[in-house]
């Protein structure tokens, strides 16, 4: 609606300045479910009244979903702008109930072409042209411009972007994305930037073995990421024992600790990360306070 005085402008500005960032990655295994993950956190965030956009980074080397097989990748979906791009992102449109744009899919080959227009241009002015600062810097201008993109019809630029890494961490391909990721924290703030990682317990002879997530968490630390929420997939839902060792293991709180085990349907997941307690674990994690849509 219509506003009136100029302190109204001013906090849109500043609105603009504070875009939180929600990284969503993945540990142990490929095919979590990181993109359901990343799409109910959207939905969560949208119902505690933030406007969501989301960006998927898929770490491969072609420059879109279009030429790969879907035996290989899943089906490729296609936007409104004709984009063809990862699945997550219909995913993504469908949960939040917004519309996104190709850039919205950020892959290895899409930067390194970027990247090798410029230089070719010499816009590096004769510099030697590195992963470390060139790519990186690379990512993290894409991210910065992408996710100030209206995506909800408002016109509205996002209050909330949620990127997804695709692979797994650890993953050499994916590697220039979380150090670009790593720097990009401290170039928007800790208050404006969490971590939420989708790691497995799996089931070995009856037990539920957290060992895998320790790893991986481990790794991620290693990376200079920290996880503000784990996702817990498994079977079945795990024991407050394996919850409590998660915690002290991880050091992740243990209101940070969710247990994605598995639903029927992919419709049930949000259901589910609302009932253990995501939103005020996302809303903590980010400083946001809980707006009426």
């Amino acid at each position: 609606g219509a506003v009136s005085g100029g302190s109204a402008a001013g906090m849109s500005q500043t609105t603009k300045k504070d875009m939180k960032y929600v990284l969503v990655t993945g540990g142990v295994v490929s095919g979590l479910g990181k993109g359901v993950t990343a799409s109910s956190v959207g939905v969560l965030l949208k119902k505690a009244g933030q406007r969501c956009t989301s960006i998927k980074i898929d770490p491969y080397l072609n420059t879109d979903a279009g030429t790969m097989s879907p035996f290989e990748h899943g089906e490729v979906y296609v936007l409104d702008d004709g984009g063809e791009v990862d699945l997550d992102l219909g995913n993504y449109e469908r949960f939040i109930d917004i519309s996104l744009t190709r850039d919205h899919n950020l892959t290895t080959g899409k930067v390194y072409q970027a990247v090798i227009e410029k230089e070719r241009r010499g816009d590096y002015l004769g510099k030697t042209v590195q992963v470390v600062p060139h790519i990186t810097n690379a990512i993290q201008d894409w991210i910065e411009r992408v996710a100030h993109i209206p995506t909800d019809g408002s016109g509205e630029a996002p209050d909330v972007c949620i990127i997804e890494l695709g692979g797994t961490i650890g993953d050499i391909e994916s590697m220039p994305f979380i150090e670009a990721l790593r720097q990009f924290q401290f170039r928007v703030g800790p208050s404006n930037f969490a971590v939420v990682h989708v790691s497995l317990v799996p089931t070995v002879v009856g037990e539920q073995k957290t060992k895998p997530t320790q790893h991986s968490v481990r790794e991620l630390r290693a990376l200079g990421l920290a996880p503000s929420l784990l996702c817990i997939r498994s079977e079945l839902p795990i024991e407050e024992s394996v919850r409590q060792k998660l915690a002290s293991f991880t050091h992740v709180p243990g209101n940070g600790i969710i247990n994605l085990h598995n639903v029927s349907n992919i419709w049930h997941v949000p259901i589910l990360m609302e009932k253990y307690g995501a939103t005020a674990a996302l809303q903590g994690a980010l400083q946001l306070q809980a707006r009426v849509p």
